[in-house]
């Protein structure tokens, strides 16, 4: 028999990885009223909307679902003359803490800041997550978002300089930006001496990872207390500047794990069916193991084994058991058969089920059989409850993070524009995928998706280009994915001809309307110029990066004679709005800001708004802002 690890993996994993099953939902944190705060500034309100200009202005409507801090002129005023005095108790006071404390917390939020403005998070009110408008900064510091903040401290060991973002994740100010945090509270023992630090398991912004397995050894500038401790407030910094919180969960967690114990295992060799054909079988070997493991197979192809022991779980609650394998399985606990799958030959197979449970020891069985050689023997048991740490109670070698494991295919740029053709799944939806894409990739960072059977920008990002594991990987399924910070904008032609309000731009080839040319390289840039007719328009498109970086420009060249009617779509989303500036902001994901003396306007089409501009003869141009 393979030699089997002696140890218990009993793994808290708290980073977001598909191939563990779903986690335990998160709880809504309610934003009806302050009483989930100790309130202290009359700067923090609970409002049911919130407009911020990207050029600095903010305005705020009553109504409930948003928290925001609306620092005034004369406040930062108070806030100044405090400084100069060192009057922190004032200061202190337009900070806002959660009324409730945590030790290990998930957290997931949106958030939103005016151009220039500064606030940030603290875990345990100790930790801070800094927030920042940092739109644009090519190599973000300690300071910038994302940022774990340093201290100020002199003395020798109490000194800690913070931690940059592994990149600059950040969207244009006045649109709404996701943070999600997985922070594991530092551990004391009986005594309350530290025996580990703080950690941030991962920090994820606009789904950019720019922290993952962080320590951060002792409490950064300007906490609640310098003293760490195992529970903490939520804080929230309120004297820098303005920002605005909505749709704000949580999962406050506990250091409790369950755990099996006195496992049994039995293995079988042959063809198995079902797990009643083990209850007859003789095995061929049996004996004691520490954690349930497909290490027992000596036989990876026609074999089975049958693992009996003891589910221990600390507390009274309701609780989530994931099973991930290839080949068959059964799952009983307590008598009562909770999941299985019947086929043997199963590729991969991820099943859920509820369970609650007393606090204490419940007896389980598993039956596992595979009948099949192109996957390895794979079994991971996870289990989850309301405040306890997600917990992996199958051996390490059972089910290896990903249980098809390959190194990543990411491609760069380099020092010239890159092109490469791909599928896209339009906002990672298979359901949705485009075909007849091809990824533009800038030097500069700045990336774009052209859909060249609708002559459409379909997305655009910036960061590093794409992942193209799926498409090259194994057999592969022929799409790449985005890295970076992106943006998804709409599926269908970017030219239509509307004539009424029920007139639609075409989202369905039609190639008597539509017909690509392809694309051209253009010698001077290096960059593509798509080409295409509709309707016997010819159209030649330029895309590129604005100078900053900052924004995707598109460019259409448009000939010949332009039939009635005929517009072009900018945006489209539930809510367009327009800017002071003269720009349109579209769901408070991106702003559409056009060139000259073009003038859009906004229709309801089939319970969605569209930004259009009546097309003609010459060059539109435009800039896609986020």
């Amino acid at each position: 028999m393979k030699s089997l690890h002696t140890f218990l993996f009993i793994v808290t994993i708290l980073s977001a990885t598909t191939g563990w099953g779903q986690k335990f939902p998160l709880k809504p944190l309610s934003l009806e009223d302050m009483s989930n705060f100790k309130t202290t500034g009359s700067n923090w309100q609970i409002a049911g909307d919130v407009a911020m200009d990207r050029n600095g202005g903010m305005k705020v409507t009553p109504g409930k679902g948003i928290l925001v801090n609306n620092v005034s002129d004369k406040d930062h005023e108070i806030l100044e003359q405090a400084g100069k005095k060192q009057e922190w108790a004032t200061i202190e006071g337009y900070k806002v803490l959660s009324a409730w404390e945590h030790g290990d917390l998930e957290l997931e939020l949106e958030f939103m800041m005016p151009k220039g403005s500064n606030s940030g998070i603290y875990l345990q009110g100790r930790y801070e997550v800094q927030l920042f408008d940092s739109w644009g900064v090519r190599s973000p510091k300690y300071g910038d978002l994302g940022g774990i903040y340093r201290n100020w401290e002199n003395t020798p060991g109490q000194i800690y300089m913070g931690k940059a973002p592994d990149a600059n994740a950040a969207k244009a100010p006045g649109l709404w930006q996701t943070l999600k945090i997985s922070f594991q509270a530092p551990r004391f023992d009986a005594q309350g001496n530290k025996i580990s630090n703080a950690r941030f398991h991962y920090v994820t912004i606009n789904g950019v990872t720019v922290h993952q397995n962080l320590e951060v050894p002792l409490a950064t500038g300007g906490p609640v207390d310098k003293k760490e401790a195992a529970l903490g407030p939520l804080f929230i910094q309120g004297d820098h500047g303005a920002v605005a919180f909505r749709n704000i969960k949580y999962r406050s967690l506990g250091a409790k794990v369950a755990t099996t114990s006195d496992i049994s295992y039995k293995y079988f060799e042959g063809s198995f069916k079902s797990a009643d054909d083990l209850k007859t079988a003789t095995p061929k070997t049996s004996g004691k193991i520490a954690a349930v493991t497909t290490e027992v197979l000596d036989n990876e192809d026609l074999s089975a084994a049958r693992f009996d022991g003891v589910l221990n779980v600390p507390e009274d609650a309701f609780y989530i058991m994931t099973l991930n394998t290839t080949g068959g399985y059964k799952l009983v606990i307590d008598n009562q058969e909770l999941m299985f799958n019947l086929r043997p030959d199963s590729w991969w197979d991820s099943k859920q089920s509820n369970m609650q449970l007393k606090a204490g020891a419940h007896p389980f069985t598993i039956y596992y059989y595979k009948d099949a050689g192109y996957m390895p023997p794979r079994l991971a048991w996870i289990i989850e409850g309301s405040a306890i740490q997600r917990s992996i109670l199958t051996a390490f070698g059972s089910y290896p993070p990903d249980p098809n494991p390959s190194s990543s295919i990411y491609v760069s740029v380099g020092s010239k524009t890159r092109l490469l053709r791909a599928f896209l799944d339009f906002e990672q939806d298979r359901a949705r995928r485009l075909t007849h894409t091809i990824g533009v990739g800038d030097p500069g960072g700045l990336h774009y998706i052209y859909d060249l059977k609708a002559g459409n920008v379909a997305c655009a990002w910036r960061g590093d280009f794409v992942d193209a594991t799926p498409m090259w990987n194994d057999r592969g399924d022929g799409s790449f994915r985005p890295i970076g910070v992106s943006l998804y904008t709409f599926i269908g032609q970017t030219l239509g001809v509307i004539n009424s309000a029920s007139d639609a731009f075409p989202t369905v080839y039609n190639e008597a309307d539509f017909k690509t040319k392809g694309y051209a390289i253009d010698e001077a840039t290096g960059r593509p110029i798509f080409r295409y007719t509709y309707k016997g328009i010819e159209v030649e498109e330029r895309c590129y990066p604005s100078v900053d970086q900052n924004s995707l420009v598109r460019e259409l060249a448009l000939k010949g004679t332009i039939p009635a009617g005929t517009s072009i779509k900018l945006a489209e989303g539930k809510d367009i709005l327009p800017m002071p500036d003269g720009s349109y902001v579209i769901d408070r994901k991106y702003y559409i800001s056009l060139s000259g003396d073009d003038r859009a306007s906004i229709r309801d089409f089939n319970g969605k708004k569209e930004l259009i501009l009546p097309a003609k003869a010459g060059v539109v141009k435009y800039s896609i802002i986020w």
